[in-house]
């Protein structure tokens, strides 16, 4: 089954980035890259007519906006992290129209979105902390950079997560 194929736990990332040494920013960034694989998965799927996968891959991606959700700190993030629960309550939202409207455009538009929010945060990393940062991904994510579907091959054993290499 698909769920053997990935841990679902978001927090995975936290830890395991964590333990390399990863700032708070940059574990933000490879959730936000997580969330991208997921959508571009779930718009392969939906090409592909696979609506199993379609309907796991958007629902991996609500449970990771969730935990990014959780983790806000409204005491030390003031406005900002305000600004972010609305903006992932929206976002999840559009997550579950997209999932029930099935149309490309409609994830396209997720996918384009939190490119750019990836961009930003990646951004902000690099003014941060230079020598410990993520590498860039493109702040406009094309279908046809679309990866194939989840296969075991393509999982990173250190971190459970599946490979995508991001091109402009």
């Amino acid at each position: 089954m698909m769920n053997s194929l990935m841990n679902n736990d978001p927090t995975l990332s936290y830890r395991q980035a964590a333990a390399r040494g990863t700032s708070p920013v940059g574990q933000v960034v490879a959730l936000y890259d997580t969330i991208l694989r997921d959508l571009l998965r779930a718009l392969a799927a939906l090409q592909a007519r696979d609506v199993e996968t379609r309907v796991f891959e958007l629902n991996h991606a609500l449970l990771v906006i969730a935990h990014l959700q959780n983790v806000l700190d409204f005491e030390r993030g003031g406005d900002a992290a305000k600004q972010l629960e609305q903006l992932y309550i929206t976002t999840r939202g559009m997550i579950v129209q997209a999932n029930i409207k099935a149309t490309p455009e409609a994830i396209e538009e997720i996918v384009n979105l939190y490119g750019g929010l990836r961009q930003a945060w990646y951004q902000a990393e690099q003014h941060l902390s230079p020598q410990q940062s993520p590498e860039p991904a493109p702040a406009n994510y094309r279908p046809e950079d679309t990866p194939e579907p989840r296969a075991e091959s393509d999982t990173n054993e250190q971190f459970g997560t599946p490979q995508v290499q991001w091109s402009a």
